[in-house]
């Protein structure tokens, strides 16, 4: 079935006793033991599985073409839970431009237990370079943050199989609409689904889709049921509402998104725009092959410094100044300000989510903005 119809079907595979269309919300913590000790039901304990979380993981599973999922209660712990999964002096392959987050857990959190080293992922030779005894994960994130590069999936794909190693990809920018790593090679894909999945900016939650159920996703899903860092009912039953939407929403962010690059990429006031629709861009033909489309997360460098990037995000009307992105709302963020003294994002770096507005509506307030 096409993306539309998955989005819309698989959620609901369930038959109540009242015959919902639409999988209610379960809330039960626990569930009724048959007299033998089984669990006909297919539940035992809500940590362990739910079935809005199963409904979520299985619509999630088709729309990436996996073989299984574990939804998470963020992005941040769906990504925690794979570098947990990792035996200590494990090394790993990371990209130099990466969510602040993902890079910060490696450095605070796993700095005694893990290796890693950040490099420029679009240079596969580079990639080679670095692979040592101990390397055993390639960390891609394609469209990259905030510089949104973009990763050959399907060469580092033949990369880490030749060498034996695990691939896993965040494609958050993208969403599970326009790009699918494991159709590409890869072996796991992850989504902060508070993103573009969950569109609507009022639910937290991560997911990672795997290629294959084997012994490395037995540990991640361990990870998941017996540190029970999942997402409640409700969050799952919000997910599965927007994902029927998803395909529908990601074009019209996808149009929004080009038309704000090319409309930016002419104005006197801006330096330079990250998007891989511009033909300008240096993976554009990479994006072309494996994106079906380019998404609604575009960056810029305003002319000047870090204080004429602040004058534009603080002169906005209709765009709202926030962090996250992928929300029907249109976001926007000085992105250095908020990663810290130790970032190497640009100063002038401005991060735009392009919403659902009317775009005419979106260009007249940044260019009254950067005017």
């Amino acid at each position: 079935m096409k993306p539309e119809t998955v989005a819309i079907h698989a959620g609901n595979f369930y038959k109540t006793s009242t015959n919902d269309v639409t999988l209610p919300i379960n809330l039960s913590t626990t569930f009724l033991r048959d007299e033998d000790g089984g669990y006909s039901g297919g539940h035992m304990y809500s940590r362990v599985s739910n079935p809005n979380r199963t409904a979520l993981e299985k619509a999630l599973t088709e729309l990436e073409k996996g073989a299984g999922a574990c939804a998470f209660s963020s992005g941040n712990t769906a990504g925690m839970a794979l570098f947990q999964a990792l035996k200590p002096g494990s090394h790993i392959i990371a990209p130099d431009d990466m969510y602040w987050g993902f890079k910060k857990q490696l450095q605070t959190i796993f700095k005694d237990t893990l290796a890693f080293d950040f490099i420029d992922l679009t240079r596969v030779d580079e990639i080679a370079a670095h692979i040592k005894e101990n390397t055993v994960l390639i960390w891609a994130e394609t469209p990259s943050n905030p510089l949104l590069k973009i990763t050959d999936i399907a060469a580092i794909s033949r990369l880490s199989k030749k060498h034996g190693l695990l691939f896993a990809c965040d494609s958050t920018f993208a969403s599970p609409c326009l790009q699918n790593p494991i159709a590409l090679g890869a072996d796991i894909v992850m989504h902060s689904s508070t993103k573009y999945i969950g569109g609507h900016s009022d639910v937290l939650g991560g997911i990672l889709v795997t290629a294959a159920l084997n012994e490395f996703w037995d540990k991640v899903k361990n990870i998941q049921e017996t540190g029970g860092a999942v997402p409640s009912p409700f969050d799952c039953f919000l997910l599965i509402r927007s994902i029927k939407t998803l395909p529908y929403r990601m074009r019209g962010h996808c149009t929004n998104g080009m038309a704000l690059a090319l409309f930016l990429e002419k104005h006197p006031a801006v330096e330079k725009v990250f998007y891989p629709g511009l033909s300008t861009h240096p993976q554009h033909e990479i994006a072309k092959s494996q994106m079906s489309d380019f998404g609604g997360m575009l960056s810029i460098l305003v002319k000047g410094g870090a204080e004429e990037a602040r004058k534009v995000v603080n002169s906005v009307q209709l765009f709202a100044q926030a962090t996250s992105l992928g929300g029907v709302e249109s976001l926007i963020e000085h992105r250095a300000s908020i990663e810290g003294p130790t970032t190497k994002t640009p100063p002038n770096l401005i991060r735009i989510s392009a919403g659902l507005e009317h775009i005419d509506d979106l260009i007249a307030d940044l260019e009254q903005a950067l005017s």
